[in-house]
């Protein structure tokens, strides 16, 4: 009942992912809603052919009856709800499938159906063609979309040649186009809108980066602002009124007093000039991400008085370079061949401290076994974080189990 419930607020587009990514938002929306979308297409075309179907069944064996509707449309009520409950890989894989299935379905045609058996214009299998074609541009690039789409309305056309009882050239060349126009416009809307949302993410990320740069200079900012306020509404007063009190006075004494507790609150951690608050850290600790792959997914998490973290921006300097070094490791070391490396960074904030989790399930190694002189690892990543007050780092890896690398903060290195 859960799953349903949160299916039916996903279709109303009241609930959003918890964990989503702000690099790839945009993108991912766009490929849940177009999933919903195509899923609940489906069982809709299933259910308006099934007279089509149980008549041209007539003339088929019981396994195909059961088999080709299956193949046909099985796929898409799983992918409604995948798109509803699950990311944008599980929608991939799942769309993929249906439009696999769906050639499965054509393939089956010449064992079930005799040769110039159906007394039809087209049989049905072909007008569900562009809903495969559309299930196909969920699932993979451009290329494979349209060698797909070419595959498909060609043995939908001919699968109408080998069953349909009367037919022409210029039948035939009627349906294979029609199926090809409306498959393309499929084609063209959807990877419009999947190329228009991973533009807008593209975007985001340029803004997020040139954000985080802006805080922390903003920061500085209106430290250097206050600073130069308490310099000219206090020090130069109290010194001013020092200057003509001819004896001991107790109004200078207190305003004296209370000015040095105003540099002193100056001096502390909370107003550093150089201090990131929790968005503006994650900002730029992504950047660093993002500018050496863009295409890796950075995911936030936060927990109760997440907005009390104040880091300073050497030490964010730190974490961003042992993170890069770990970005770069995985880049260089961690391919595995026949397959794409998921890369993953995680940061959970809390009160106070910060936590980055990098993991990768590429090759990974044998920790023991990397020599003295990688200064890769030991310097670069578990050095700077050693060296960096309130830092730790941890990398855990095994050969073919993929690598973690965990970076911790907690705020020891601002006071």
């Amino acid at each position: 009942m859960p799953a349903v419930s949160q299916f039916v607020q996903r279709l109303r587009g009241g609930l959003a992912v918890a964990s989503e990514d702000p690099a790839t938002a945009a993108y991912d929306r766009i490929m849940r809603r177009l999933g919903i979308s195509v899923g609940i297409a489906g069982v809709l075309v299933g259910c308006a052919e099934l007279p089509e179907i149980a008549e041209q069944s007539k003339l088929a064996p019981t396994w195909w009856v059961i088999l080709a509707p299956l193949l046909a449309f099985g796929g898409y009520p799983v992918l409604a709800v995948v798109s509803a409950v699950a990311g944008t890989r599980a929608i991939r894989v799942v769309s993929g499938c249906a439009a696999l299935l769906f050639l499965g379905a054509l393939a089956t045609i010449p064992f079930a159906l005799e040769l110039h058996t159906v007394d039809a214009t087209t049989v049905w299998p072909y007008r569900v063609t562009p809903l495969a074609v559309t299930a196909a541009v969920l699932a993979w690039s451009t290329r494979l979309i349209v060698a797909y789409l070419m595959v498909a309305t060609s043995s939908a056309a001919l699968a109408v040649v080998y069953t349909v009882a009367e037919f022409s050239p210029a039948t035939i060349t009627e349906n294979f186009l029609r199926a090809v126009g409306l498959s393309a416009l499929f084609v063209w809307c959807g990877t419009a809108a999947t190329g228009a949302a991973a533009r807008v993410d593209r975007e985001s990320a340029i803004a997020s980066r040139r954000a985080g740069a802006a805080a922390a200079a903003q920061a500085r900012d209106r430290e250097r602002a206050r600073f130069a306020a308490l310099i000219h509404d206090a020090v130069l007063s109290t010194l001013l009124e020092a200057s003509r009190a001819g004896a001991q006075s107790d109004v200078l004494q207190r305003q004296a007093e209370r000015t040095l507790e105003q540099l002193d609150e100056c001096r502390g951690s909370d107003r550093d000039p150089d201090l990131l608050d929790a968005r503006s850290a994650v900002l730029f600790l992504r950047a660093s991400v993002q500018e050496i792959n863009p295409s890796i997914r950075f995911a936030t998490r936060t927990w109760p008085g997440f907005d009390d973290l104040r880091m300073p921006v050497h030490s964010a300097s730190t974490i961003a370079a042992a993170l890069g070094e770990a970005v770069k490791n995985s880049l260089r070391h961690a391919a595995v061949p026949g397959r794409e490396v998921r890369r993953t960074v995680t940061a959970t904030v809390s009160a106070g401290s910060i936590r980055i989790v990098f993991t990768d399930d590429g090759a990974g190694f044998d920790l023991a076994a990397v020599s003295a002189d990688r200064l890769g690892i030991s310097m670069s990543i578990l050095g700077r974080m050693r060296q960096l007050a309130g830092g730790s780092a941890f990398v855990e890896s095994l050969p073919g189990e993929g690598t973690t690398v965990t970076l911790v903060w907690g705020g020891d290195g601002t006071r």
